[in-house]
């Protein structure tokens, strides 16, 4: 495959810059749609050295880690970098009450100690390709969604088999502005990768609940990872022979630190947006789904919060499952409270007003997107109850365990269903391993506490069509809420991790007759079939409905607002945002500045406290102002960073990069008020967070005392 950049497309998105920055761009695209601005904002370098298929250029020290987060290679050695809460399951695998790496840190002295971690990948772009002809040849309007999704997936198997692909080399086609576009990634995937260091929790995620999406932010969010090969430098499953991978690129460390106003960028594999929603979407997620969500996750939170506080070993074995719930529970929050603040439902529907009046002065266009906005209202007003019930139940399968292992049994079992006994039993060992990271500090007794807070939110909340009989049958059988739950958690093997494991491991077919005839597993299936049936089946059908309108209607924006700025959304590809190092005043009308301090870590510092405890050794180094070659001017030891780049999930272990391309910061999160900006990016408060890299260097240095990990890497003053 060779680069064909669409003239049309090209035509189309070259615009006036009305904004800086803003938009995640794919890096190919960069020399005709971005360069001038970037080089005008302050990019020392060319689109050519950021993404190049014929030479080593930026792109090829990116990964995409675990296919969850973003990393960076940042030595000739493969290491690699990336946020500690991204490494964060691995340090946990690792982590006993003996070797608690999640309270200590960790720090390998050399090769012989760094720890191998099955199942953890990352991924290298090799090229991208516009592929749009292909995939769209034979497609045309007047095909019905399944006849186009068959039509396309046909000729996306002829492309993918039209080629030569290397081992452990894949080829992904992805969709782009709602499937107008589509583009080939070729991808080379590396699955030896072994933890290197990580500081104690109490740095890499200092201030936890609290300070998530907070500013001003003080959290040492990193870890460090190294890629091994086979000893020809080949991608190689884990091998004691493996050797340390010889990158085709590596980013150069940047330790002059950066300027309020200074050109900023970040590179990485930012997972969803949605920037063209409807103004009815965005409406309804913002004050109806949203706030269903969140109150769902102020009950679990509250039960888990609890118990992590009162054992220290459930606080161990819970901090990964709390970390996520509470992620996704405030970022909700945020976005409906950015979005009310600047009005963006008001902006959306202003946008809409815009498309009619230009649809208005084009006749020939009026039968086909003539009645794109009122079908979409109607199509989104009439599906809001399915979607409401989505979100509770979603809630509950996703919060409570024994829902959650009910239903990943329920998906292997049909396996066996559909494809014989002897499948099931192929992948029994695969499902065994599976089990056992799941189980592994399962507590029944919280469990059975969050969901005593959150079933009687189905009963009492949802419509009655679309609550399951079943489940309804055997609330009035038990007598109550608390004696079903009882019932559901005592009688159950699930609740019971060496007795299914052990099960599974002596007979697999024994143990699928055993789980199906599980009273709990049976309450889970009998509720989600009846959802499945009612809601989640009817809602498909809107949203091919849905999907087929918002895909014309952004082929209409596309034609007609050449002049405005019209990026693809994040779709997991691999993009770049560009913008400034910069501060912001916030909506109750506060100034903040763009950079924190190690002092502001000393002043949050509450000893013993979960979130806000910091290690004896960091306290000594702040006092003797003991910060190496890593100190400010003023000798001051800078901690987190601000920007106003466009970032998602996804971009978490991003490279923030300088003008000439150079580290100077890792990107983690995002300011409260940024939340919004997976549905409306305004830049002028939107702002990304990061980890300053002095302070990583510090950190690694003089405070983990593994200077040689530093010693690797090419600093630049």
């Amino acid at each position: 495959m060779t680069n064909r950049i669409l003239p049309t497309l090209t035509l189309l998105l070259i615009s006036l810059f009305a904004h800086a920055g803003g938009g995640m761009w794919l890096p190919l695209l960069l020399e005709n749609l971005n360069e001038e601005e970037m080089q005008a904002m302050g990019m020392e370098i060319t689109a050519e050295d950021i993404y190049s298929i014929n030479e080593g250029s930026l792109k090829d020290a990116i990964v995409h880690f675990g296919g969850f987060c973003t990393g960076e290679v940042v030595s000739d050695q493969g290491l690699v970098l990336t946020n500690h809460h991204c490494g964060f399951g691995a340090i946990q695998d690792h982590s006993t009450l003996e070797n608690n790496y999640l309270q200590d840190g960790f720090w390998a002295m050399d090769g012989s100690e760094e720890l191998p971690n099955p199942g953890l990948f990352v991924t290298f772009i090799v090229s991208i390709d516009d592929v749009t002809s292909q995939i769209l040849a034979g497609v045309t309007d007047q095909m019905s969604e399944k006849e186009r999704a068959r039509t396309i997936q046909a000729n996306t198997t002829a492309l993918k088999l039209g080629g030569e692909l290397g081992a452990f080399e894949e080829v992904l086609v992805k969709p782009f502005y709602e499937g107008n576009r589509y583009y080939a990634f070729r991808t080379k995937t590396y699955n030896d990768v072994r933890l290197v260091g990580a500081p104690p929790s109490s740095i890499g995620k200092f201030g936890a609940d609290t300070d998530n999406w907070e500013w001003p932010r003080h959290t040492g969010d990193f870890s460090l990872f190294r890629i091994y090969t086979a000893p020809d430098g080949s991608p190689a499953d884990y091998d004691e022979a493996n050797v340390p991978m010889r990158p085709k690129r590596h980013l150069e460390v940047s330790t002059a630190g950066i300027d309020p106003g200074d050109f900023s960028m970040i590179f990485g594999f930012p997972g969803t947006t949605e920037q063209y929603l409807p103004a009815v979407a965005m409406e309804q997620r913002t004050e109806i789904i949203n706030p269903i969500r969140i109150g769902m996750r102020d009950l679990s939170l509250a039960v888990i919060d609890s118990a992590m506080r009162a054992d220290e070993q459930i606080r161990i074995d819970y901090a990964s499952k709390q970390a996520r719930i509470a992620n996704a529970w405030k970022k909700w929050r945020g976005e409906s409270q950015g979005v009310e603040a600047v009005g963006a439902v008001a902006h959306r529907r202003q946008m809409e007003r815009d498309f009619a009046e230009r649809l208005a002065a084009k006749p020939s266009a009026q039968e086909k997107y003539g009645a794109l906005i009122p079908e979409l209202n109607r199509l989104y007003t009439d599906r809001l109850e399915l979607e409401k019930t989505r979100a509770y139940v979603g809630e509950l399968n996703y919060n409570i365990d024994l829902f959650r292992l009910a239903n990943i049994l329920d998906a292997q079992f049909a396996i066996a269903d559909n494809n014989g006994m002897d499948a099931f039993r192929q992948r029994s060992e695969r499902l065994l391993t599976y089990l056992q990271g799941i189980y592994d500090g399962y507590s029944p007794a919280v469990d059975k506490k969050v969901a005593r807070a959150l079933l009687p939110e189905y009963y009492e909340k949802l419509p009655s069509q679309y609550q399951a009989a079943y489940a309804l049958d055997q609330r009035e059988f038990a007598g109550g809420y608390d004696e079903l739950i009882d019932d559901l958690f005592d009688r159950s093997y699930l609740t019971r991790g060496d007795r299914v494991l052990d099960m599974l491991a002596a007979d697999p077919e024994a143990f699928v007759e055993t789980i199906r005839a599980d009273r709990a597993f049976q309450f889970v299936r009998q509720l989600n079939r009846l959802n499945e049936s009612r809601v989640v089946d009817v809602y498909n059908e809107y949203a091919d409905r849905i999907n087929g309108l918002q895909r014309t209607y952004m082929d209409g924006l596309l034609r007609f607002f050449p002049e405005r700025r019209l990026y693809p959304d994040a779709n997991g590809t691999l993009r770049v945002s560009y913008g400034k190092f910069e501060g912001f005043t916030g909506l109750e009308g506060n100034t903040y500045d763009y950079m924190t301090y190690l002092d502001g870590v000393m002043e949050k510092y509450v000893p013993g406290d979960y979130e806000f405890d910091v290690p004896e050794r960091l306290i000594e180094l702040h006092e003797e102002r003991d910060y190496g070659p890593y100190a400010t001017e003023v000798g001051k030891m800078p901690v987190c960073l601000l920007g106003s780049n466009h970032t998602t999930g996804g971009n978490s272990g991003s490279p923030a990069l300088n003008g000439k391309g150079q580290l100077v910061g890792l990107n983690f999160d995002r300011t409260w008020q940024s939340t919004m900006s997976d549905v409306y990016y305004d830049p002028t408060i939107c702002r990304n967070i990061m980890v300053d890299i002095r302070y990583i260097l510090f950190l690694i240095d003089k405070f983990g005392q593994a200077p040689h990990l530093v010693e690797e890497m090419t600093l630049i003053n």
